[in-house]
């Protein structure tokens, strides 16, 4: 068996994260180092590295939340479209990138922001969270 993942640790609550989505299958969680206020990350909840690995099913869930999130996202980001980017270079653990951008030039991994605080970060995962509440997802979590 792999050795568990960041974000396998994040899941089980062994590592804190600033959920936005829990359900049985599929996470979402904001990203540490976010390219754009709002990054988001669709996660699935079992442990695949690559996407192209998921079963089908998981594939559509992954695929299905990412929807429902970027949904929410977009009258949060004034001006923004919510990007997407399947890369699975720095986690050996499947996950999509939601990210508000203005224009292509930032899905940049280079633009990450390293020093993103937990306080900026637990603000997003609330406006997010609300919305999805607001547009009646229970899996909207803490």
């Amino acid at each position: 068996m792999a050795e568990p993942s960041v974000f396998t640790r994040i899941i089980s609550g062994e590592w804190s994260g600033h959920f936005v989505w829990r359900s049985n299958d599929v996470v979402a969680i904001m990203t540490i180092a976010p390219i754009r206020p709002g990054h988001v990350l669709v996660i699935p909840a079992r442990q695949v590295d690559r996407w192209t690995d998921l079963d089908a099913a998981t594939w559509a869930e992954v695929t299905r939340v990412a929807h429902v999130v970027g949904s929410v996202m977009d009258p949060l980001y004034p001006g923004t479209r919510v990007g997407v980017i399947v890369a699975g270079m720095e986690v050996p653990h499947c996950h999509v990138h939601l990210i508000p951008v203005r224009h292509e030039g930032e899905l940049s991994f280079a633009l990450a922001d390293t020093s993103a605080t937990p306080e900026s970060l637990a603000g997003e995962a609330d406006r997010i969270r609300a919305a999805l509440t607001a547009a009646g997802h229970n899996e909207a979590s803490a």
